[in-house]
């Protein structure tokens, strides 16, 4: 029994042994082993390693993938036409050489990220101050960027990191100006829509006017069309009654009573006091002188 309790603390006491002595790198990190208080040995390559128990050795582990730092917050910059602008940016950064990293920051990367944030706001200051808005706005941008980056290469060293990239997010003016681009674009096209406005009334009034111009000729033509043919009519009327009335007079001369009796007595209301031995009444009494000796025979 006592061999047995023996044997049990033997394997617990190996394996807190081999707690204390054996760690695991994983790829993804750098392990960094302390030796009373200060580094000792720094282990890339993963897979199971050995250090003394604590507190003669102590692992701390740092993370080798790529970090993102972003803008904190967006500030105007002045362009070399002292125009504001505001720009979002981001770095990508990863640790390169772990002593410096844990001597300039420790092991908590965003005391990194407080130190180096201020430095590329600087560098971009620096570079954006130099250019105008149109080249910002442009193809230069990533000479910009290539700019920060060379900035950034001595305290990258001296931070114990490697900038992998840097990249510009957004270009905007600062909201006043862009307040005041927008009163301006908006009362632009306030002009514009005037503009046209006036020159479609008045391309609306020449049309009008064109049209009743227009209309006006064709009802004078149509108008002078119509007299030419109602003259060219009546004078054909007229030659052919002076053609008949020249054959037979006395058929024109009864031909104009008929006329006059139709224009007299047009309304049955019309009354007329007339001599019946007047002119008047001369085809009647013509008829009927001429009627009575037919009658007779």
């Amino acid at each position: 029994m006592n061999r047995i309790g023996t044997i049990l603390v033997g394997v617990l006491l190996a394996f807190i042994l081999a707690s204390s002595t054996l760690f695991v790198v994983d790829q993804r990190q750098f392990a960094v082993v302390y030796a009373l208080g200060e580094i000792k040995e720094v282990i890339n390559e993963p897979g199971l390693k050995f250090k003394l128990p604590a507190p003669l050795q102590n692992v701390v582990f740092l993370d080798r993938r790529i970090q993102t730092l972003d803008s904190p917050e967006s500030r105007p910059i002045f362009t070399a036409e002292k125009k504001s602008l505001v720009i979002d940016w981001l770095v990508k950064w990863r640790v390169k050489d772990p002593k410096q990293f844990i001597r300039n920051s420790g092991v908590d990367t965003r005391n990194l990220e407080n130190k180096l944030s201020p430095i590329v706001q600087a560098a971009v200051n620096e570079e954006v101050t130099k250019r105008t808005v149109a080249s910002m706005l442009s193809a230069e941008r990533e000479k910009v960027v290539q700019g920060v980056i060379k900035r950034l290469a001595d305290d990258a060293q001296s931070f114990g990191i490697e900038v992998v990239d840097v990249r510009i997010k957004r270009v905007d003016f600062s909201a006043n100006i862009t307040e005041s681009v927008y009163r301006r674009m908006e009362s632009e096209r306030k002009r514009v829509a005037n503009e046209l406005r006036s020159t479609g009334g008045a391309d609306s009034e020449k049309i009008r006017a064109d049209a009743d111009r227009q209309r006006e000729i064709i009802v004078a033509e149509a108008y002078r069309d119509a007299q030419k043919i109602k003259g060219e009519g009546d004078a054909k009327a007229s030659a052919l009654y002076a053609e008949s009335f020249g054959r037979d007079p006395q058929f024109a001369q009864f031909y104009r009573s008929l006329e006059a009796y139709r224009a007299t007595f047009r309304s049955k209301s019309d009354v007329m006091v007339l001599d019946p031995s007047s002119d008047f009444f001369k085809t009647m009494r013509g008829s009927g002188s001429g009627a009575a000796p037919a009658g007779k025979k």
